[in-house]
């Protein structure tokens, strides 16, 4: 039999060979592997530890092992040097040796652990990349190495995912995927088809019930979009890409980046186009705030896009962010067209709604992007899909958070207004393992954690998995033709008993603006009073405030509970008016100005609100949060607007003591009235010109666009065409 590696023929790596010592991408990333790669076999050499701390040393040793017998394969391949052979082929038969008489490792939570790790996820990841360098060695082994590594090692570890944990197998999930590809893949490298067949169709072979064509059938939206959100999205770019690529060649036949209208594309450039213009990806869900495309499977999906789809500029400017690209056939092509260019802007996916949900049908994610001459990006998002759960796979590994319509923005190279993320140390033994802390739950998973609002100081969905689960938002309207005027807007409807709320986002690049304002206006409607808390979470110093304000001369928690006992109370204010406060983050100002009182839908009365200063870190005894602040609007009220504009403005440069426009142009904000047609807010500027913008509250439609909207308040007609429009 004419047995090739899985991930590159022999012709292939002797082309990637050429690359040795180039200053090309891929010539970089072969350096870099090498340097990598020597270094660890070097210093570790051939070590197969057993159990510890769930991300203690054993659980790293294992890891780097899997990572750098990967590498060795490859580089095997390419450079035809025997040490990477020799190190992949002394590993594998250690861990042969020991795999049968070794006990099963310790749970830490509902996933069921493997002989090597806590968890199965990890034990799939090692057998996968275990298994694509055992390919590259394959041809070297004389058959009793082969029998001894495949009977007493990899046989056994498709054994326990198939048989032991089959229930687990056939689960359309991040981690079921992770599953099928590692059985597949190894089925593919010890020639074992009928391994290969489960993967690929499920254990009862209907393509339906399991298997990686079912995963790539049920597991994305329309769209692409993945439930849990793109931190764990791009996590399954890498076994999707890994075994598609195997099954391309084995089992051409198949098709598989085709399959499903070329799902793996549509799935890969969901996760891309969520990215913020630095390329980290947004916190939506348990997210890492450091996660950006220069992930491993985002790179990998970056050059088989290329290679494989579509030569396009963004990916060009993809590439020339990551500075790197898969060692493969597919960075190789990918790296000669970066090469090869002349001039590559940065990447830019401009404004777009990703639909959630196996139909499209529960909500999805809105992003505004708009580009200056100097190609500088704003960008802001607003969330409003399904809960993020993989609680029917594991109830521990429940992922998703309970709210809707979260608001992250994005400009000069900074998330201006941003998520926590997730509370977890990874693989930081001493905080608490290296798993998710406690304050995830108490703190990162309620609502007052995000962008969004807070309603009696209780979490959206009563921060229960079930109920969430049957609650999405949708989208109200998405208009982004022009890219002087875009906007968004979404609604969400009872995630509190008796309460409809409505977001809506304009990006509005106005003349006497060096960047465009975000007009954030989130409309509340309810059947009785409550208190209404908006957070913007933003990094930076404050810098001035129109309002006069107390500080707290001692620290006490703002609440009890719902993630209130996480905030420190710094400061407040009573306010009857318009709000402002500016502050400085690196080298710029942004001022947010906000109408703290509103009317209710009659216009009949307006209350006193509360401007509250906050910090994390309250009830923290082992200070596993972040210490970030805060800012909380707060109205008492039954139907309400909060209406705020984001400005950024100036220059700060400590260095040479320069500050330029230190203070913004916009003075106040003032919600005129909303009714059941549309709100209409004013921007009052310090120059004396106003702004008047009326945004609709008519049910969605297909029609909205083109709809005339006419409201009467306090004795002033507004009139205006579409779901919103900047009013004369």
């Amino acid at each position: 039999m004419n047995y090739q590696p899985l991930l590159l023929s022999f012709e292939e790596a002797a082309e990637l060979g050429k690359e040795l010592g180039k200053d090309s991408l891929l010539g970089k990333a072969l350096a870099r592997d090498i340097a990598q790669t020597d270094a660890y076999m070097a210093n570790v050499g051939i070590e197969v530890p057993g159990h510890g701390e769930g991300g203690g040393y054993e659980h790293n040793r294992h890891k780097q092992n899997y990572i750098n017998m990967d590498l060795a394969g490859r580089l095997f391949l390419i450079t035809g040097e025997q040490k990477y052979r020799d190190y992949i082929v002394e590993l594998l038969t250690a861990y042969a040796t020991v795999y049968p008489t070794l006990e099963s490792n310790v749970s830490l939570d509902s996933n069921p652990p493997g002989k090597f790790f806590h968890q199965t996820l990890n034990e799939n990841m090692w057998m996968l990349y275990s298994s694509c360098a055992y390919s590259c060695v394959y041809h070297t082994l004389e058959e009793a190495q082969k029998r001894q590594i495949e009977d007493d090692l990899f046989k056994q570890m498709i054994h326990m995912f198939v048989v032991t944990y089959g229930h687990d197998f056939d689960i359309v999930h991040n981690h079921g995927l992770w599953a099928v590809a590692a059985v597949g893949i190894c089925g593919y490298a010890i020639n074992d088809q009928a391994s290969v067949d489960k993967a690929l169709y499920g254990l009862k072979m209907d393509k339906v019930s399991g298997g990686f064509l079912a995963q790539l059938d049920q597991l994305f939206s329309p769209d692409g979009y993945y439930m849990e959100g793109p931190y764990y999205h791009r996590f399954s770019l890498r076994p999707i890409y890994l075994f598609a690529e195997s099954i391309e060649r084995r089992q051409p036949e198949l098709g598989i980046y085709e399959f499903n209208d070329s799902v793996i594309k549509t799935t890969s450039y969901a996760v891309f186009k969520t990215a913020f213009p630095d390329g980290t990806l947004p916190a939506l869900n348990d997210s890492s705030k450091t996660i950006s495309i220069n992930d491993e499977g985002v790179i990998m999906a970056t050059s088989v896009c290329y290679h494989r789809y579509e030569q396009t500029e963004t990916l060009l400017g993809m590439a020339n962010h990551q500075q790197d690209v898969w060692v493969h056939t597919a960075g190789l092509t990918l790296s000669n067209a970066v090469e090869a260019a002349d001039e590559i802007k940065p990447f830019n996916w401009g404004s777009l709604f990703v639909t959630d949900g196996p139909k499209g049908e529960k909500g999805g994610v809105s992003i505004l992007r708009h580009r200056d001459s100097k190609d500088d990006d704003t960008m802001a998002l607003i969330w409003f899909g399904q809960h993020g759960s993989d609680h029917q796979y594991h109830s521990a590994l429940d992922h998703g958070h309970y709210d809707g319509l979260h608001l992250s923005v994005f400009n000069r190279g900074h998330e201006v207004l941003h998520d926590y993320g997730y509370g977890r140390w990874v693989n930081v033994e001493p905080k608490f393992g290296g798993r998710y802390i406690p304050e995830n739950k108490t703190y990162c998973k309620q609502t007052v954690a995000h962008n969004t609002v807070v309603v009696d100081q209780k979490t959206q969905n009563k921060f229960n998995t079930a109920l969430a689960e049957t609650k999405f938002g949708q989208k109200h309207f998405f208009d982004a033709e022009n890219s002087n005027m875009q906007a968004m807007s979404g609604t969400i409807s009872q995630y509190y008993d008796g309460i409809d709320m409505q977001r809506s986002v304009i990006l509005a690049e106005l003349e006497e603006f060096e960047k465009p304002l975000v007009i954030d206006v989130y409309r509340i409607l309810a059947d009785a009073p409550h208190q209404y808390d908006l957070p913007y979470h933003y990094k930076g110093q404050v810098i001035r405030t129109d309002f006069d304000y107390q500080v707290e001369s001692t620290l006490k928690p703002l609440g009890a509970d719902n993630g209130y006992q996480h905030l420190w109370n710094l400061g407040s204010a009573k306010v009857s008016g318009s709000t402002l406060i500016t502050w400085l983050h690196d080298s710029s100002y942004y001022s947010l100005v906000s109408s703290a009182p509103a009317a209710d839908l009659g216009n009949e009365s307006k209350g006193e609100s509360e401007f509250i200063f906050a910090r994390t870190g309250a009830t923290d005894p082992d200070f596993n949060l972040r210490s970030e602040p805060a800012l909380i609007l707060r109205q008492n009220a039954q139907n309400h607007v909060f209406a705020s504009v984001l400005e950024t403005h100036g220059y700060f440069n400590e260095s040479i003591e320069a500050s330029i426009d230190a203070r913004g142009l916009v003075k106040a904000v003032t919600v005129i009235g909303h009714n059941a047609t549309g709100t209409v807010i004013e921007i009052a500027l310090t120059s004396g010109k106003n702004y008047v913008f009326g945004i609709s509250n008519r049910p969605a439609s297909a029609e909205l666009e083109n709809t005339e909207h006419k409201v009467e308040f306090a004795g002033t007609t507004y009139q205006w065409t579409g779901c919103y429009a900047k009013i004369n």
